[in-house]
Formats: structure tokens, C-alpha cells, sequence
């Protein structure tokens, strides 16, 4: 059958060669080649986009709190351990507990798979609406929630307050208008406001002592992208103006200034 074919293309190909030339008839060849090339990529890539990298949502993870930090918690969940990325909002609504229960946001890209979790279902909605704003990703997000608590953060989009907003680190004037532009009506759709938002961190004192909470500010500032040095150099001023400062209320200011 091969043979077959074989000659069938010859007897073709020298038809051609002399109806055509053989230089058109090679153009020819060769552009029906890289058309099927291209056709078959772009089916590839969408067979990958259907079928590969479609999330499997996880609604929830409940389970024994196996570690935490100011940045991530690991749950331990019938010996299986999810590391999900936090906002200090979720850090002292989990901490100090031995069990907890994280509303989940899967980030699924080609290079990379981050969970994100959060102590309560609203503080997600907050996140994934941030997230549906251009320019601003699940880090930043983060980033915001961990600088202002939910309930600030509705106010400050009910009441159109971007110079507020744009003190969290990364976020300029114009994305904070952005943000109040294309949230501020959502917000008002879901039902949310400043007094029914997640409960803020204020008011927590955590009893440590002052260089465990100085290397668990820097920590986490590190794993939200900061350099060491100038975290560091923040973090110990910050101390010496409220040496009985918890570790979230450094971390805030901390992202107000570095």
C-alpha cells in the first residue's frame, strides 16, 4: 500500500512539475505543509486549553492546622498537606487553633498551582473580585486584604477613597480608581458593606516576645515579594514606635511603607 502511494505521488509530482515548473509546484508542497503544521498547533493548544488546564474547584480544605505563618497556613487533611497562600485577615482569624476550615481559590496556570484560602466565605468573594479588576492578580490581592481588612476595604470602595487605596504597596492612583470604578456597583449588587464585612484584626495582642515577632513580620514580607534588607530596616522601626505591636498590625503598616 505504501509502495502504492508512493508512486501515485510520483507520477503526480512529475505531472505537476511540468504543467507548473518545479519551483511553483515545490511552493505549493511547502504551503500546504506549513498549513497543516499550523492548523494542527492551534489544535493542540486549544486541546490543552479545554481539556488539560481546566480547574477542579475545591470549595473548601478542612483539616489539623500542621503549620502557619503571617503568609501561608499547611493543613494537614487525612495525611495529605495543602500549603494555601493568606491574608493577615485569615492569620488571626486561624491562629492559635489546632483544626480550621479554608474556603479555597485555585490558581491554575501552565507554570504553576497556588491555593489560596481564607477564613471566611465573604473575604473570597472580596478576593475574586479584586482579581476580576485588570492589572491586579492573586498576589496583590493578597496584598491588599493583608493591608486592609475586609470591612476597610468596602468602605473605602463605597466611599470612593483611592488615596487610601493607593497606599498599599503596588497599587498606584490609577489602578485604585480602577478598582473603585469597576467594584464599586458590584459590591453594592452582592449585598456587602463596611458593617457587614469580615471582622478586622484590631484587638488582637499576641503574647510573644519581640524578636519572635520582628522575624515573623520580616518572614512574611519576604514571601509577599519584599527584599529582606528594607523589611527588616521598616520592621525594627516600626517596633520602636509600638514595641507592643502584634505581628498583623507590623506587617500592615510595614505595607504601607515599604
Amino acid at each position: 500500500m505504501d509502495c502504492l502511494r508512493a508512486a501515485l505521488f510520483l507520477f503526480f509530482f512529475r505531472f505537476a512539475t511540468v504543467c507548473m515548473g518545479y519551483d511553483s509546484c515545490m511552493r505549493q508542497i511547502l504551503t500546504v505543509g506549513l498549513l497543516k503544521r499550523i492548523i494542527c498547533r492551534k489544535w493542540d493548544n486549544l486541546w490543552r486549553e479545554s481539556f488539560i488546564f481546566v480547574p477542579i474547584m475545591i470549595e473548601y480544605i478542612r483539616g489539623e492546622l500542621a503549620e502557619l505563618s503571617p503568609a501561608t497556613a499547611v493543613i494537614d487533611c487525612n495525611g495529605v498537606g495543602y500549603a494555601a497562600n493568606i491574608s493577615l485577615n485569615t492569620y488571626s482569624a486561624i491562629q492559635g487553633k489546632k483544626t480550621c476550615k479554608l474556603y479555597i481559590y485555585e490558581a491554575i496556570r501552565e507554570d504553576a498551582y497556588v491555593l489560596y484560602g481564607f477564613a471566611e466565605k465573604q473575604e473570597r468573594e472580596i478576593f475574586l473580585l479584586l482579581i476580576s479588576v485588570s492589572g491586579i492578580g492573586g498576589n496583590t490581592a493578597r496584598m491588599i486584604l493583608s493591608a486592609l481588612s475586609p470591612a476597610e476595604l468596602v468602605n473605602v470602595i463605597s466611599t470612593e477613597n483611592a488615596n487610601m487605596l493607593k497606599t498599599v504597596k503596588g497599587i498606584g492612583l490609577k489602578t485604585a480608581q480602577r478598582v473603585i470604578v469597576d467594584l464599586k456597583d458590584k459590591i453594592k449588587t452582592m449585598g456587602m458593606s463596611a458593617a457587614g464585612s469580615v471582622a478586622g484584626a484590631g484587638g488582637m495582642v499576641l503574647q510573644t516576645v519581640n524578636a519572635e515577632v520582628q522575624e515573623e513580620a520580616v518572614a512574611a514580607l519576604t514571601m509577599l515579594g519584599f527584599a529582606a534588607a528594607p523589611s527588616q530596616k521598616v520592621v525594627l522601626a516600626i517596633m520602636k514606635e509600638e514595641p507592643d505591636a502584634p505581628v498583623e498590625k507590623v506587617i500592615k503598616l510595614a505595607l504601607k511603607r515599604l
